[in-house]
């Protein structure tokens, strides 16, 4: 099992720049990595389509025979078509994946593994165990810990709190479920949960209808910070933003600003960097550049940001 912090690959990567170096100049075959990746519908999303694109045109300059295929795709549908195309059109030699939705893509994905080619999911795992050869995540179980902890630590015993989901897949069952757990026996009642898809607009929708149903809501856990953010217009809207504070996840720089900034609605954040997607394109590189095992799981664990560590991960040039 492979378990690495994030920050070390760059430190892998030139170690291992000797031995890639060699071993591309003994074989000239040329070897097409295929990228398929969710379009750029919200920002964590957006951050992560930045970094495929900046990876992918560094290792291209890196390892002149190394050629990769980046496709994005607004629906499960056109995901499944783009790497049947990539299969069949440019014969790819491996697929660094990030499942739209888990259950549509395991059938297409195995395929793929079952022709032969290397195949690493990133972040949303498939439906099926095993498929894959690789997988890199951020550390979906600590994120739903982390932020359920808090909740307990912060609320006392009869406090109503409302849940926003993800698009329904493995990570968000993941996160789902170790909140909760953090929870157990606290006397924290849940009143709802709903899908608000990583989307600001239905996040906003799904807001609403909490506020319409339950006059009483202390906190709200929208696990995104795109989500937050529709999560937070809806309750200005409805004029209650002094009754219940939010907390999202994967480090926005405007959220981490809003917690450095001590905000009453925003204490905490927590990690889930959009970066991961590096982490899973260089690897799969380095399966065809070096001697070096990237089988296995790679887990990038998650961190509660504070208003005394915000500036630690406020980055204000990042794209998310």
């Amino acid at each position: 099992m492979i378990r690495r912090n994030l920050l070390k690959l760059p430190l892998v990567a030139a170690l291992l720049a000797g031995t890639a170096g060699l071993a591309m100049a003994q074989d000239g075959e040329k070897k097409v990595i295929g990228v398929s990746i969710p379009s750029a519908t919200h920002g964590f999303m957006g951050g992560l389509n930045w970094h495929a694109q900046e990876t992918i045109k560094r290792l291209g300059t890196t390892y002149p025979n190394l050629e990769f295929v980046l496709t994005t795709a607004g629906d499960a549908s056109k995901q499944v078509n783009d790497i049947e195309d990539m299969v069949a059109a440019r014969n790819i030699d491996a697929l660094v994946v990030l499942p739209f939705e888990s259950e549509p893509l395991t059938a297409p994905v195995k395929s793929v593994k079952d022709a032969g080619k290397f195949v690493t999911v990133v972040d949303r795992g498939l439906s099926e165990e095993g498929i894959e050869d690789l997988y890199v995540a951020g550390d979906n179980t600590a994120f739903g810990r982390v932020a359920g902890e808090y909740f307990r630590n912060h609320l006392e015993s009869g406090k109503k709190i409302v849940i926003l989901r993800g698009i329904p897949t493995t990570l968000d069952n993941e996160r789902v479920e170790a909140f909760e757990k953090a929870l157990d026996g606290s006397g924290i009642e849940i009143l709802d949960k709903q899908h608000g898809n990583w989307n600001r607009d239905d996040a906003f929708t799904v807001m609403q209808d909490y506020l319409s149903k339950y006059p009483e809501i202390d906190a709200v856990w929208a696990a995104d910070d795109d989500m937050a953010l529709g999560v937070l217009e809806a309750i200005s809207a409805a004029g209650r933003q002094d009754k219940m504070w939010v907390i999202g996840g994967a480090g926005m720089k405007d959220i981490v600003k809003r917690i450095m900034e001590k905000d009453p609605q925003l204490p905490v954040n927590v990690t889930y960097p959009p970066a991961l997607i590096s982490s899973a394109i260089e690897m799969t590189a380095l399966h065809f550049t070096s001697n070096a095992p990237m089988t296995g799981r790679f887990i990038i664990g998650s961190e509660l940001i504070t208003p005394e560590n915000a500036q630690r991960f406020y980055f204000p040039d990042s794209p998310f």
